[in-house]
């Protein structure tokens, strides 16, 4: 691991307590439970464990859309606040892929309205002269034909709506995708899809990510190292091929044991159809 002068992200013991006061003594559940984690620049780290662990609630507090209780969040040597109170370039500079990518889009705008509105947010990214060309460019990027443009978001495929919320999110050139379960509620084969996708356009866009899974497997395809998370502290860490084959720790095996496919390559330039992607 990199010295932290050379990280783009870096937490420093993360702490959030779900719940409030009671009777004068702390209530509630502790969420995260002191994590330290870090992200260098064009590096993707997996951040993996079961449901509960607290793994989403880091991602949440890295993208600014919960406050932790304590601890510190630094993005590029500057601290990050909560989403609304970030200065303009932090904000497009963290973009966060959620787990559903029905619920993340409005089922009635259209694709083309989608790009557009997040373009009018953040101008300084909007492209200049012909925006539907750019708008169809991006969407080829995607893997999507120009024609899904003008489709509604609640119209659109499992798989191609993943697809528009990682246009989405790459339409303001951020430098980090925090990317949240961002493949478990597709197919198998969309799946496969979505990771060559990642693959392909962390190379082409020089991204960083903090990719959250509960999937050891899946992680094992896009992530450079991989800390892996139980009841909200962060039991191992490490390069990915040094945890997946050599792991230290009781729950990280356990969590191998319950990968499928681990030795699954991801080829191709993840630009394949998915069931109906035109």
């Amino acid at each position: 691991m990199s010295t932290n002068e050379h990280q783009l992200l870096d937490v420093r013991d993360l702490r959030v307590r779900y719940g409030g006061r009671r009777a004068g003594r702390r209530g509630g559940t502790v969420a995260v439970d002191g994590v330290s984690l870090s992200v260098a620049p064009e590096e993707t780290l997996g951040l993996v464990g079961e449901s509960g662990s607290g793994k989403t609630t880091v991602a949440r507090c890295v993208a600014g859309l919960l406050r932790p209780g304590a601890g510190t969040i630094t993005f590029d040597g500057r601290p990050l606040a909560r989403a609304g109170r970030r200065p303009a370039g932090l904000q497009r500079a963290v973009q966060m892929v959620f787990q559903d990518p029905r619920s993340s889009l409005n089922p009635q705008m259209t694709v083309a309205s989608i790009i557009a509105e997040v373009w009018s947010t953040h101008p300084v990214t909007a492209p200049d002269g012909d925006r539907t060309k750019a708008l169809h460019g991006l969407l080829a990027d995607m893997g999507l034909d120009p024609e899904v443009a003008s489709r509604r978001a609640g119209d659109l495929s499992g798989g191609q709506c993943q697809r528009v919320s990682i246009a989405r999110a790459l339409a303001v050139r951020p430098r980090l995708l925090v990317c949240d379960e961002a493949v478990s509620a597709l197919d198998v084969s969309v799946q496969a899809q979505i990771l060559r996708l990642l693959v392909d356009l962390r190379g082409r866009h020089r991204l960083a990510m903090l990719f959250i899974s509960h999937d050891l497997g899946v992680v094992h395809q896009i992530a450079d190292r991989v800390a892996v998370m139980r009841r909200g502290v962060i039991v191992e860490e490490g390069g990915t091929g040094e945890v997946l084959t050599a792991p230290r720790h009781p729950y990280t095996r356990d969590l191998l044991d319950a990968a499928l496919d681990l030795d699954d390559s991801v080829p191709g330039d993840g630009t394949a159809d998915d069931e109906a992607v035109v």
